[in-house]
């Protein structure tokens, strides 16, 4: 712990809530416009430094108590001018305490007696005056030609001795008012900007509290705003600054910002914007109207963390952007056991300054998604970090926290179903070579080959716990699990489910409208994907797979092309996005631009080998059975997209009257890749149903050509009855006729 000796100032202005009630937005931008224009030039000629702004109050560090006391004496001369210019209710009065003692620093922070005692002695000054410690004065008497009145001796809060308490005459002492009349002459009038600002409310000119980062210049505007504002109070929660001095303890910063976003989403009644979204500006400088535009948010919520051992220091503010006010700010000092106590509090004071109530319902799914284990929190967080990153590496690093959040916490609901999606991932990409040398499930596929399903089975091991500990997580893995087998009823539900617990977990939202796709559903399932995107602005790219195949399945290819195009574009590294976007580029007939995408997917692939990727390929999610034929055309497009250029309807077509029956079935099969382009070889197809050896594939490849196919329909008829391709040739006509 570092001590020093240290000359402190605090100050704050008289009246200020009176103030912020009368006019709010007036009150913001003149006590900006005079810290900015008055105050800080004052401040840095006395070689001070602001520690902190606390609302309206400020915190500032001499390195000499002369100099902290002859700053005090001029801003309250300075401000007294700058007063007598300006009506009664647009003055803005400072109350100034000065002191001399031993402070503790932690970084950029110091408290201590040292501190407390300032602050103790601008509670008790005089609006407009200065009023300073003992200790202070017996430095400054013999140095400074003020006159000095003793106030006597004050039992001061958390202080054990009295202190002694002198005022100074500002004003009315003869030195004093010589150097004020010289200032008068000789000093710019500064505080004709801030006049000006509080008439005007000049909003380039605001400095508000702002205790992380460099103060912004200007309020939020609405009509800058990348997103219209919610019709509900709208947060983005910034990632808390780590002030530990430590990277290991990053995690533990990146934790508790995780978990005010978790629980803070469980309400309905607010629009919380998604992790993804705010961890992108953490370790970069940026005013809160910037975030508040860039997210469309009027509330931002920003903090910082400071661990040493056993101890925490928690800083937080929530900033109305928009007027720049301080919704509200709290600190906490204590005891690192007692940080979910602090979640909980803090919680509660947002929702409540922002006039909003949880339900019981709702206090009850933070709860359950909880940990009594600051161990276990711990490693989920470090373990749901990793998985957010969406890449083979970081979700295979995942795997290690999250198990042992379990075995720190057997009941820790959340950490069973983040774990779940781990392997559900693993499984759906094919990530499992990055898991080989991590988990002890897959030291089996390194010593023996290829490797059987064990992600699969893991998955639902771990669903099936997380389902005996609910919470909304473990819903939304559910409801993926479901649509991995074709079940997208209960998808439909589970994902309800989730979305009744979480309203604001973009997960949730993609979750359903991929249930809504795979139900015949796309048009609707758009209103929930546009939801996903709207709380997390910064979206990942599995969200742009579910946009454009929810668009392929409602056959807007145009569409569909510029949403992979632009998440391609947004993310080179996305290569899960390169089979279905090749696929919708087939399906507008651009076949050199999709081949380019599988062998961006696969680099350096020989042509027999892309032809088996491509037929090989397996789309993670499934369509109700009746709704199969979206999924198929989905995969006859990447196949299409990996036949050779040279190979093309007609080609196939003039295939079909040529070679042997083998042949003959490659070429039919592969003319029903090209759907609905294919119409040409519909004479063609129709000859070869009176051919046995290849009439199933023509057949098929006629009921993917759907209503270009009429032609065929007559011969289709004369087959419905038939044991066997019967029942192809119905589906055939279906598909022809359009019902």
């Amino acid at each position: 712990m570092q001590r020093k000796l240290a000359a402190i100032l605090a100050a704050d202005v008289v009246g200020y809530s009176r103030l912020m009630e009368i006019d709010e937005a007036d009150t913001v931008v003149r006590l900006g416009s005079t810290r900015e224009n008055l105050i800080d030039p004052k401040i840095s000629a006395h070689n001070g430094r602001v520690v902190k702004l606390i609302g309206d109050g400020e915190l500032i560090e001499f390195p000499s108590v002369v100099d902290a006391v002859r700053c005090a004496v001029e801003i309250q001369q300075a401000m007294a001018e700058c007063n007598e210019e300006l009506p009664a209710d647009k003055r803005l009065e400072f109350r100034i305490g000065v002191n001399l003692g031993d402070v503790i620093v932690e970084g950029q922070d110091i408290y201590g007696d040292g501190v407390n005692v300032a602050a103790r002695l601008e509670e008790l000054a005089d609006p407009g005056g200065v009023l300073i410690s003992g200790t202070a004065f017996d430095h400054v008497e013999r140095k400074l030609d003020y006159g000095f009145d003793f106030v006597g001796e004050r039992q001061v809060k958390n202080i054990e001795k009295p202190v002694r308490l002198y005022r100074i005459r500002l004003g009315n002492h003869d030195r004093t008012t010589a150097a004020n009349a010289r200032a008068r002459r000789h000093r710019p009038r500064l505080w004709i900007p801030a006049a000006a600002a509080a008439l005007a409310l000049a909003a380039g000119s605001v400095v508000f509290w702002n205790g992380f980062r460099a103060p912004p210049r200007e309020l939020a505007s609405r009509t800058r705003m990348e997103f219209p504002l919610p019709d509900r109070p709208s947060i983005a929660v910034l990632p808390f600054t780590n002030l530990s001095g430590e990277a290991g303890q990053q995690h533990f910063a990146d934790g508790m910002t995780d978990s005010l976003i978790t629980d803070l989403s469980k309400s309905a009644d607010l629009f919380v914007v998604a992790r993804n979204s705010t961890f992108a500006y953490q370790g970069k400088t940026v005013a809160v109207s910037q975030v508040a535009e860039e997210l469309g948010v009027r509330y931002v919520l920003e903090g910082s963390v400071q661990r040493a051992g056993d101890r925490l220091r928690v800083n937080a503010q929530l900033v109305d952007a928009l007027t720049g006010g301080h919704v509200w700010a709290d600190r906490f000092d204590g005891n690192v056991a007692d940080v979910f106590g602090v979640q909980d509090a803090f919680v509660t004071k947002i929702v409540e300054a922002l006039k909003v109530n949880l339900t019981g319902n709702e206090r009850m799914e933070i709860a359950r998604g909880r940990t009594d284990s600051l161990r276990a929190k711990e490693a989920f967080d470090e373990g749901w970090g990793l998985y957010l990153r969406f890449n083979a590496k970081d979700n295979a690093a995942a795997v290690a926290p999250l198990k042992r959040a379990i075995q720190l916490d057997p009941d820790y609901g959340r950490a069973y179903a983040a774990l779940a999606l781990v392997y559900f991932r693993i499984e759906d990409y094919a990530w499992h070579e990055e898991v080989l040398f991590r988990d002890d499930d897959y030291v089996w596929n390194q010593q023996y080959g290829a490797p059987p399903k064990v992600a699969m089975y893991r998955a639902l091991e771990h669903l099936e716990n997380a389902t005996r500990y609910p919470t909304a997580l473990g819903y939304t893995a559910q409801a993926l699990a479901h649509l991995r087998f074709g079940r997208a009823d209960d998808a439909r539900r589970e994902a309800g489910r989730a979305i009744e617990l979480d309203p604001n977990d973009p997960e949730a939202q993609i979750v359903m409208a991929w249930a809504l796709t795979t139900s015949g559903k796309p048009s609707e399932a758009m209103s929930f994907v546009e939801k996903a995107l709207r709380l997390n602005p910064n979206f990942p790219s599995h969200y742009v797979l579910a946009h454009g195949v929810a668009l392929f399945a409602a056959n807007d290819l145009e569409q569909a092309e510029e949403v992979f195009d632009q998440g391609a574009k947004m993310n080179p590294n996305a290569t899960a996005l390169m089979p279905p976007f090749a696929s919708v580029l087939a399906g507008l007939g651009r076949r050199d631009e999709a081949r380019r995408k599988l062998l961006n997917w696969r680099p350096e692939t020989n042509q027999a080998a892309l032809e088996d990727l491509a037929r090989d390929y397996k789309f993670p999610i499934r369509w109700a059975p009746e709704h199969k034929a979206v999924r198929e055309r989905l995969l006859d497009g990447v196949r299409a997209a990996a036949l050779p250029l040279d190979m093309t309807v007609s080609s196939l077509t003039a295939e079909l009257k040529l070679g042997d029956p083998a042949s003959r079935r490659i070429a039919a099969k592969r003319l029903g890749w090209f759907g609905p382009a294919a119409a040409e070889a519909v004479p063609a197809l129709v000859m070869l149903l009176e051919d046995v050896e290849v009439r199933e594939e023509a057949v098929q490849s006629l009921r993917k050509i759907g209503p270009g196919a009429k032609a065929a329909v007559p011969a289709l008829v004369a087959m419905e009855h038939e044991s066997f391709i019967g029942s192809h040739a119905k589906d055939a006509l279906k598909e022809i006729r359009g019902y």
